[in-house]
């Protein structure tokens, strides 16, 4: 008798309805609703290029920061062997720099993105979160090592997300954990069409890993 692996993904309808409804504001009807974990995998062949021996029999950590939380993943020959969730994200940088200087959410995340504040932003506020970001990070390592036998540590981090914007967020990272780390840039092989504007590709292409892995569904 010939045996096959099933993996079943259940969620709340709610879950998909709330998808699809965002979708539907903007026009359009969604053919698949995939798993995070599932698009994360597809994406992160995108970013082989920044992979020692393109991921083949390596271990690669891949941490997503979002807004309001936060993927770890750990990929081995570019498979996802292991992924965790927690809530942590952008979204507090916003809200430290709205309480720091009397801002508002939109005026916060405009002056994040374009900068334009005091002096002691980047000592008094960034530093502080830069520091959070690579305890996470840590952390998520001692839990992946934890997990199981055999466990062994990645060769490589990739950060993605719109924190891994954050000018020598890798290097602090590098240093304090003791593993290479850089900026993921799944894009980075890909060619830019004439109509796009290729400085705004290249700020929002790491906080669009999820949105590529979805993407590559149209061509399975």
């Amino acid at each position: 008798v010939e045996n096959n692996d099933v993996l079943l993904v259940a969620t709340r309808p709610e879950n998909v309805e709330q998808r699809q409804a965002a979708i539907n504001a903007k026009g359009l009807t969604a053919k698949i609703v995939d798993v995070e974990a599932f698009a994360l995998e597809n994406a992160c062949k995108l970013m082989t290029h920044q992979m020692p021996d393109g991921g083949i029999d390596r271990s690669i950590a891949v941490v997503d920061f979002g807004a309001t939380s936060t993927t770890f993943s750990v990929l081995r020959n570019l498979k996802v062997v292991y992924t965790r969730d927690f809530a942590f994200g952008g979204q507090q940088l916003t809200e430290e720099i709205m309480r720091t200087y009397g801002l508002s959410m939109e005026e916060a995340g405009r002056a994040k993105k374009e900068g334009g504040l005091p002096g002691n932003y980047q000592s008094e506020v960034l530093d502080l979160f830069i520091d959070d970001m690579t305890q996470q990070v840590s952390r998520s390592l001692q839990f992946y090592l934890a997990s199981g036998s055999g466990r062994e540590q990645p060769e490589k981090i990739l950060v993605c997300g719109g924190c891994a914007n954050i000018s020598g967020v890798g290097d602090v990272i590098s240093s304090r954990v003791g593993i290479s780390a850089e900026k993921g840039d799944p894009l980075g092989q890909m060619k830019l069409s004439s109509r796009a504007k290729a400085q705004a590709v290249a700020r929002d292409a790491t906080a669009l890993l999820t949105a590529c892995g979805l993407a590559l569904r149209s061509f399975d």
